[in-house]
């Protein structure tokens, strides 16, 4: 593929046939003083060593997933925002998606995890963020791993789906594209409001596609400990607000489970 929208999208595309993880290598680029632009990427079909949120491993048969990574170059962008990034990226990702999902209502599970119900009416991870730090203060580095191909009898759990089983045939340039454009458009209006995602409509877009909220959830948070109640909203920094038996708390990183 020549990802001809893509490089419209972008002032330099790298594809590989095969890496450990296309997160690690940009880190690892920039580390090395290498110059990647604003919406630089690179990406494969083929990512041996992926990771997702929480360190979880991210593994998908060869061919059936495009891990695609993304560096940002926010200088304009207040250190105090920045944890808006990843929830960004997924309001991007998801809009991208949503672009070619042929009815089907894509959303996203907080903090970015994109979402799409299948012809059941039941949500289904299709994709994941992972945001990470790189040695030059002004660039982040946004990882996506997205089931272009993955074929319903290689699903690896009963939560997951991909385009194939909703019966698409996904347009990856497009994909690719939709998803640069509508990050820039994300970051621009962030910095402009001075990082204030309430005046800038980003936490507006966000709150709208959030399929978490309203829902009971089950918090799985870093120290261990679970937080049970109902997704009430998200504070202005991004933190989900859960209402739980003793009271409202804002939780800035744990797993989530949407309760049955």
């Amino acid at each position: 593929m020549d990802w001809e929208r893509t490089r419209a999208a972008s002032g330099r595309v790298i594809e590989l046939a095969r890496t450990g993880s296309t997160n690690a290598d940009l880190v690892r680029a920039i580390g090395a003083g290498e110059e990647w632009p604003h919406l630089g990427v690179l990406l494969t079909r083929d990512q041996t060593a992926g990771r997702g949120r929480l360190d979880r491993r991210w593994v998908a048969p060869p061919g059936s997933a495009l891990a695609v990574s993304v560096v940002v170059q926010v200088p304009r962008l207040p250190a105090a925002a920045r944890g808006w990034i990843p929830l960004v990226a997924g309001v991007a990702m998801r809009q991208a998606i949503a672009a070619q999902a042929d009815g089907h209502e894509a959303g996203l599970k907080w903090p970015n995890d994109v979402l799409v119900r299948d012809d059941e009416g039941t949500a289904r991870k299709i994709c994941g963020v992972l945001a990470e730090a790189t040695a030059a203060p002004d660039a982040v580095v946004i990882g996506t791993g997205v089931n272009t191909r993955l074929e319903p009898g290689d699903l690896p759990v009963p939560t997951a789906t991909s385009f194939p089983a909703l019966g698409i045939v996904c347009d990856e340039d497009a994909l690719v594209a939709t998803y640069l454009s509508e990050l820039d458009r994300l970051l621009v209006a962030l910095a402009s409001a001075d990082g204030d995602a309430v005046a800038s409509g980003v936490h507006r877009e966000a709150s709208a596609m959030c399929l978490t909220l309203g829902r009971e959830v089950s918090v799985s948070l870093p120290d261990g400990s679970a937080l049970r109640g109902r997704a009430a909203s998200l504070a202005p920094d991004g933190r989900l607000v859960v209402e739980s038996a003793d009271g409202p708390v804002a939780v800035s990183a744990g797993d989530v489970v949407h309760v049955r």
